[in-house]
C-alpha cells in the first residue's frame, strides 16, 4: 500500500495551493533529466524544479546567469519525459522575464506548451507583481521565488543571507503578500534567517517552500546534486547529504578500471557467443 496520501497520488496547482490546509508538507527536489525525475517520481515527491542550477550542477557553469531558454526547454522536457505523477515547475532563466511582459509571456508559454511543463518559478517580490499577473492572463501558473535570488547574485553582492535586518526582514513580507495578491500558488523562500522565513510564512496563506529558510516553512526543497552528494566537498549549511554518489560512483569507477586492465571484464557470462567456433591466435584481454 503506498505511504503517499491520497490527496497527492496526482500532484497539480491546486493541490499545491492547497496543501497547508490540507495538513500536508511539501516535499520539492531538482531534476534536470528524465532517470532522476522517474526515480523521484516513484519515490513520492510532489514537485520536481528543473532549476536553472542545471548551470552550477550539470553544464559546468560558475553560476546561473549564462543558461539559456534553449537549455532550459531541453532539460525540462527531459524531467516531463521522466514524471507521472509529480508537478513539473520550470525555472525560468535570466533574462527570459525581465527583459519585458511580451518576452516573459512568450518564454514561459514556450516552458508550458513545447516542453510540457505545468507551472513556472521566477525570482523577485514585488517588482515582478505586475509580470505574475501577466502570467496568468496566459493560463500560465506562477510559482514565486523571494528571498536569496541567485539571478540578483552580483546587486546581492554574492550568495549572501537575506533578511538580517528588521527593514529587510518587512521587505521581504512585503514582498511575499504582493506575490500572493498578484496570484502565485506558492512561493520559495531561500536565504533567510528562520525566524524571518517563519514571519513571512504566517503572514501568507500561499504555501511557503523553503531552501536555507528555517523549520517552519510549508515545504522543503534541495538541489539534487548536493541531496544526492554528487558534488565534491561539504555541501551547504542548509542542505542535508542523504547520499554519497560521488564516492559511489568513484568507486564504481575505480573498480570497472581495474576489471578491465586484469582482464576480468568482460566475463564468459558477459560475452555472445557465436554459433560455429572461429579459429583465432588472439587471447582474450589482449591486443
Amino acid at each position: 500500500m503506498s505511504s503517499v496520501p491520497e490527496e497527492l497520488r496526482k500532484v497539480t496547482v491546486p493541490v499545491v495551493r492547497s496543501a497547508r490546509d490540507a495538513g500536508i508538507r511539501i516535499v520539492m527536489l531538482t531534476a534536470y533529466d528524465a532517470p532522476t525525475a522517474r526515480l523521484l517520481d516513484e519515490a513520492g515527491v510532489d514537485i520536481l524544479l528543473v532549476g536553472d542550477s542545471v548551470g552550477n550542477n550539470v553544464l559546468g557553469y560558475d553560476s546561473t546567469l549564462p543558461v539559456t531558454m534553449d537549455e532550459m526547454l531541453h532539460h525540462t522536457r527531459a524531467v516531463v519525459r521522466g514524471a507521472r505523477r509529480a508537478l513539473v515547475v520550470a525555472d525560468m532563466p535570466y533574462l527570459s522575464y525581465q527583459t519585458g511582459r511580451r518576452d516573459a509571456v512568450r518564454n514561459a508559454g514556450r516552458f508550458i506548451k513545447d516542453a510540457g511543463a505545468a507551472a513556472v518559478k521566477i525570482e523577485g517580490g514585488r517588482r515582478r507583481a505586475a509580470l505574475v499577473r501577466a502570467l496568468l492572463d496566459a493560463e500560465i501558473p506562477v510559482m514565486g521565488h523571494i528571498g536569496l535570488t541567485p539571478q540578483s547574485v552580483h546587486v546581492m553582492g554574492g550568495y549572501r543571507v537575506q533578511g538580517k535586518r528588521v527593514d529587510e526582514a518587512r521587505a521581504l513580507i512585503e514582498d511575499a503578500r504582493a506575490l500572493e495578491e498578484a496570484g502565485i500558488f506558492s512561493l520559495v523562500l531561500e536565504g533567510m534567517p528562520e525566524p524571518v522565513g517563519r514571519a513571512v510564512t504566517a503572514a501568507v496563506g500561499t504555501p511557503t517552500i523553503g531552501i536555507g529558510a528555517g523549520r517552519y516553512c510549508d515545504g522543503q526543497v534541495l538541489v539534487f546534486h548536493d541531496f544526492a552528494g554528487f558534488n565534491p566537498g561539504p555541501p551547504p549549511r542548509f542542505a542535508r547529504r542523504y547520499a554519497d554518489l560521488n564516492a559511489v560512483i568513484g568507486d564504481a569507477a575505480r573498480r570497472f578500471i581495474a576489471d578491465v586492465r586484469q582482464g576480468s571484464f568482460p566475463s564468459e557470462s558477459e560475452v555472445y557467443s557465436a554459433p560455429t567456433p572461429l579459429t583465432s591466435d588472439r587471447r582474450p584481454g589482449r591486443g
